[in-house]
This record gives C-alpha cells, sequence and structure tokens, in this order.
C-alpha cells in the first residue's frame, strides 16, 4: 500500500478528525512544492497546517523561533539566537520542568538540516520520513496495536516533552513511538486534552495500515467478549 492511500485509509478506519502528516526530510525543494508563507512560533504548529491540509516546506530558519526544536530537528541556531537556547534551556531548568543532564540526552537529527516538507499523508508529495498520527486514547491504542502486528517495536515507555523529540527518536528507529506531546505542542497545536501522537516510520506505513483493518475487528470482536464477561460475572 502506497503512503497516500495508506493515508486516506487510516482517516476512514479510525475516523480522524485530524489528517495523519507526513514529514520528509531533504537536501532541497522538490519541484511545485512552495515554501511555508509565513514562519511558525515553533516547528510543531507546522504539523497542524499540514493536518489541516496545506502542502509546504520550511527551511532550517522557519524552526529558529523554537530553540529546542531546532534543536532536535538538527537546524543550528545562529550566533545571535543561541542565547534564546540558552534561556529557554535554563527556565525550564529553574521550574524543576527538566534537567541540564537531559538536554544533551534528547533525540536528535543527526544530520544537517536543509528542508522539511510537511504535508497530509494522502496528498505526499515525496515519500515520507516520519508520519504523524494525532487521535484520541483509542485510536492511538490501535495504531500502537497495528504497528506491533507489522513488525514494529514500540513497546518502549511513552515519550513526553518536546512532543518534537518524537521524530528523531522515529528516525533512528525501530519501531513507532507514542508521545504524549508537550506543553508547548498543545499550545501551538490545539491539541486537546484527551489527544496524543503516535509515529510511524514513513516507508513503513503502509504495512501498518494494512495491518489496521484486522486489529479493528479483533478489538470489536473482543470488545463484544469482555463486555459479556462483565455482565455475567
Amino acid at each position: 500500500m502506497d503512503a497516500r492511500t495508506a493515508g486516506r485509509r487510516m482517516v476512514d478506519l479510525l475516523g480522524l478528525t485530524a489528517d495523519p502528516v507526513a514529514v520528509s526530510f531533504l537536501n532541497a525543494p522538490p519541484a511545485g512544492v512552495p515554501r511555508v508563507g509565513k514562519t511558525g512560533p515553533a516547528g510543531c504548529a507546522y504539523w497542524k497546517e499540514a493536518a489541516a491540509g496545506a502542502v509546504f516546506y520550511t527551511e532550517a530558519a522557519d524552526h529558529y523561533n523554537c530553540p529546542v526544536g531546532s534543536f532536535t530537528h538538527g537546524a543550528e541556531l545562529p550566533p545571535d539566537r543561541m542565547p534564546e537556547l540558552e534561556s529557554v534551556i535554563g527556565t525550564m531548568v529553574g521550574l524543576q520542568y527538566i534537567r541540564v543532564e537531559e538536554v544533551g540526552a534528547l533525540p536528535r537529527r543527526a544530520e544537517p538540516f536543509q528542508v522539511a516538507v510537511y504535508s497530509p499523508l494522502a496528498q505526499a508529495p515525496v515519500a515520507p520520513d516520519v508520519v504523524l498520527v494525532r487521535g484520541r486514547a483509542r485510536q492511538i491504542m490501535l495504531m500502537a496495536e497495528a504497528a506491533r502486528a507489522a513488525g514494529l517495536a514500540g513497546d518502549g515507555a511513552a515519550m513526553g516533552r518536546p512532543a518534537c523529540a518524537a521524530i528523531p527518536a522515529t528516525l533512528r528507529g525501530p519501531g513507532g513511538v507514542t508521545s504524549l506531546g508537550c506543553i508547548g505542542n498543545r499550545v501551538y497545536t490545539g491539541l486537546g486534552d484527551d489527544e496524543l501522537y503516535f509515529t510511524i516510520p514513513g516507508a513503513r506505513v503502509g504495512e501498518v495500515v494494512e495491518r489496521l483493518q484486522t486489529v479493528l475487528h479483533a478489538n470489536r470482536e473482543l470488545e463484544q467478549y469482555h463486555l459479556g464477561r462483565r455482565a455475567r460475572l
């Protein structure tokens, strides 16, 4: 199953209200894809735009407004923006939100940032490197089960802040990542209190969606079994 078909099937099977987002890292912009019209407050803000139907690319400078996101994406901040990274980390440490030693351990893209392409998965102009699925707990449960059924390891602890670290974590593999998001992401994307993310390596998204139908059927049958069992006991 190709990525575009997988995007349409995922929405139909799960009843997602936000389109899955395809993210691709390239050395140059693909033909026919425009650069984002307005620099966002954070890289995750581009997830919201893509989920709403926009197809565009960003350059490193389009990520500088979020120093932490720039770090996780491998976008090197220019010298005049480095104090912002130091300031935001200092604030987080001062609030006991994060420990200094955690910063260096954050997942980060190894390659220098050149261009990132964002789009709804069903409209992806190039092969996705990472697919971001936004949904309620039950929808994400089903996606995680489908990913496991497709052979993607994903039984580790759910990731917390920052939400953008789920992208490099997925790139380094070997499986999907459940992300609880972070407060910044919830502000910039409007992520609901009952929503979270699941990320899938782009090359495997077709396999995952092929397994999703079976997972959905199994869950419907098991739900009826457990409901009946609860009523009897």
